[in-house]
């Protein structure tokens, strides 16, 4: 079964509709983040009729706050985790070449060395660290074409690339190349939106209230109106809140904070910025430039207690923390009131005694006494597999009628081959975000300069429409924060908000 990729209001309602008149159902996921949007395309390729729903919306949760790094795993090396650092390279090789080349571009990220700071020793650690990565690559398959090899770098060069390092005692660099993301949420846009190209039912503002061996409740959060369902495997995505359908599950969220800067603070640097975090071995702050000129600083790892909340707040000392650590390689400080805005993003970690910066990143695939798979843990990178895992587990325990997974070799709307993207005739900002269907874009525009135009942060009105009658936006919020990022800052936000309710109306 096959349909169109295109998500909205509209489509919303119908497959609601088809869910009241008690269409069949072989697979229900609960949660639209990466994971669960990874699983519903996992099933649905798998030819099994499949319903994802999601209490807010896409990405609404972690999924749209991490690093937008595409990690080879070279931390879980350093700690002698030799699965999950050979996983994490397979998956980044599969995104970068396969999965989704548009999204995914390779990003050069250098570890200065001064003398202060761990001096030629640390120097040599670093490399050292950056040669297992090297390994990883190659046993992942990865061409040097694709992810270059790491390599050293003398104090000139090392300031040409980080304007903004302390010059002052700097020996040189280590030069290192990973994968980062676009946009994560768009990741999960694109995975939503393939998996419904399939057929699959992809449906926001739908919470699951209860899962049971006889069924599910979904809600519809719009109207509020129950809605009775009986899907023969019910897959649990929904990260830090699985225990709320799972109560056997144990979790340790980590909270991972981000600060958004303005490029000059850095002087617009070409490379991302990494520091060892004074007296924590393995762990660095990374000053990642983003496409739109803009650094992102981060990140903590912080023990959360209690309930998890939906939407994590950023708490002055880890501010403190970023603003400290990033501070000791760099020739002028970032000040407090550098920063334009902040995020954080809870980790779904399993639990454990360890603090959270050393709790394990493997995922778990369980199954419920109510029949439900749960998979949490993780990371961003692996999503494909843990989706694998966890669609495996619900075809054995239920005994779907399902094929082969197929999403090794599956590319995601947009996706094409490098030589393709570069012939497409768009610009290249929306090529990356967009791939293919950068043109389609550009055509909502309606022959209307004006919505070609920025109306903030770059973003065009064209786009917001875009987002609206294709990527399943049904209000201002989706459009601002997650279609696109406009709200990392607020004013950016304000500005933008005319625009995203005249798509709105248009896209009615």
């Amino acid at each position: 079964m096959s349909s169109s990729t295109s998500l909205n209001a509209a489509r919303r309602s119908a497959d609601l509709a088809a869910l009241e008149a008690g269409a069949g159902i072989d697979v229900l996921v609960v949660g639209g983040g990466v994971t669960g949007a990874g699983a519903a395309l996992d099933a649905a390729s798998r030819g099994l009729s499949t319903v994802l729903v999601e209490r807010r919306d896409l990405a609404f949760g972690t999924s749209r706050w991490s690093s937008k790094l595409v990690h080879g795993g070279l931390r879980y090396l350093a700690k002698g985790r030799v699965g999950i650092a050979y996983e994490s390279a397979r998956e980044r090789d599969l995104l970068m070449r396969t999965t989704a080349p548009h999204l995914v571009r390779p990003l050069p990220m250098v570890v200065p060395v001064h003398r202060d700071l761990g001096g030629l020793p640390g120097g040599l650690l670093a490399r050292a660290g950056m040669g297992m990565g090297d390994v990883l690559r190659r046993l992942a398959g990865t061409p040097a074409s694709v992810l270059p090899r790491p390599r050293l770098l003398d104090a000139a060069r090392t300031r040409r690339l980080l304007p903004g390092v302390e010059a002052e005692g700097l020996l040189g660099g280590v030069l290192t190349f990973d994968g980062q993301l676009v946009d994560d949420a768009r990741l999960v846009l694109a995975l939503a939106r393939t998996a419904a190209g399939l057929g699959a039912r992809i449906i926001t503002r739908c919470s699951a209230e209860t899962v049971t061996v006889d069924g599910a409740v979904l809600r519809d959060e719009e109207t509020g109106r129950p809605l009775p369902v009986r899907p023969r495997a019910v897959i649990n995505a929904t990260g830090v809140h699985a225990d709320l359908l799972d109560p056997g599950i144990r979790l340790s969220p980590s909270r991972g904070s981000h600060l958004v800067l303005d490029g000059a603070v850095l002087g617009h640097p070409r490379v991302a910025l990494t520091v060892p975090v004074e007296g924590a071995p393995g762990r660095f702050v990374f000053a990642l430039p983003q496409p739109d000129g803009r650094i992102l600083l981060g990140l903590t790892d912080e023990a959360v207690d209690g309930p998890a909340p939906h939407v994590p707040e950023v708490p002055e000392e880890d501010v403190d923390f970023l603003l400290r650590q990033a501070n000791r390689a760099l020739r002028t400080p970032i000040r407090r009131s550098d920063v334009l805005g902040a995020f954080a993003g809870l980790r779904p970690l399993l639990h454990g005694d360890a603090d959270s910066a050393d709790l394990s990143r493997e995922h778990s695939v369980t199954v419920a006494p109510n029949g439900a798979v749960t998979v949490v843990g993780g990371k961003l990178t692996t999503y494909r597999a843990m989706a694998q895992e966890a669609v495996d587990a619900a075809v054995s325990r239920h005994r779907l009628p399902a094929g082969p997974c197929r999403t090794r070799t599956l590319p995601l709307v947009g996706a094409a081959p490098r030589e393709e993207l570069d012939a497409v005739e768009a610009p290249r900002r929306l090529v990356a975000r967009y791939g293919t269907e950068a043109p389609a874009v550009l055509a909502e525009a309606g022959g209307d300069p004006a919505l070609l135009e920025p109306v903030a942060a770059g973003i065009t009105g064209a786009e917001l429409r875009f987002g609206v009658r294709h990527e399943g936006a049904l209000d201002a919020d989706d459009l601002l924060e997650r279609r696109t990022r406009i709200a990392l800052v607020d004013a950016d936000r304000a500005a933008a908000r005319p625009a995203a309710e005249e798509a709105l109306a248009a896209g009615a």
